[in-house]
C-alpha cells in the first residue's frame, strides 16, 4: 500500500526525475505524490507501433493513459477498431490495446497522469 503523503510537493518537467527517449519521441517522468507523471512529446512522423513497440515487445499498447493533451493532432486505434483524433485541450481515457501517430505537421504533447510507470522502456 503506498503511503499517504500529507505534505505539499513541487516538482517540475523542467528537470524531472527521469527521461526516456525513442525515435522521434520523448517522455519526461516526474515522481510526485507517489505516483509517477509523464508528459510526452511526439515529433511529426512518430507512430507507437514504429517507435515505441520495439522496445515495449507488444502487439499494441499495454499502458493505460489518463492524459491531458496541450499541443498537435493524435490519432488513437484501440484493438476493438474505435478510433480517433485527439487535440489540444482534450483530455482522453485509453484502456490498454491501442496504436496512435501524430497527424500533421505540429509535435503531440500530453501529459499523462497514469500510464508512464513502464512506457518506453526496454523489456
Amino acid at each position: 500500500m503506498s503511503e499517504v503523503r500529507n505534505k505539499a510537493e513541487l516538482k517540475s518537467f523542467d528537470k524531472p526525475d527521469e527521461v526516456r527517449t525513442f525515435p522521434k519521441g520523448k517522455v519526461e517522468l516526474v515522481k510526485i505524490g507517489g505516483a509517477m507523471v509523464g508528459r510526452a512529446t511526439f515529433e511529426p512522423g512518430w507512430k507507437w507501433s514504429t517507435s515505441v513497440q520495439p522496445l515495449a515487445k507488444t502487439r499494441s499498447c499495454e499502458a493505460a493513459h489518463f492524459q491531458v493533451q496541450l499541443s498537435g493532432t493524435l490519432h488513437i486505434v484501440m484493438d476493438d477498431g474505435t478510433e480517433f483524433d485527439s487535440r489540444a485541450g482534450d483530455v482522453t481515457l485509453l484502456p490498454v490495446g491501442h496504436d496512435a501517430w501524430v497527424v500533421g505537421s505540429e509535435p503531440v504533447v500530453v501529459v499523462d497522469f497514469q500510464g508512464m510507470l513502464d512506457y518506453a522502456r526496454s523489456k
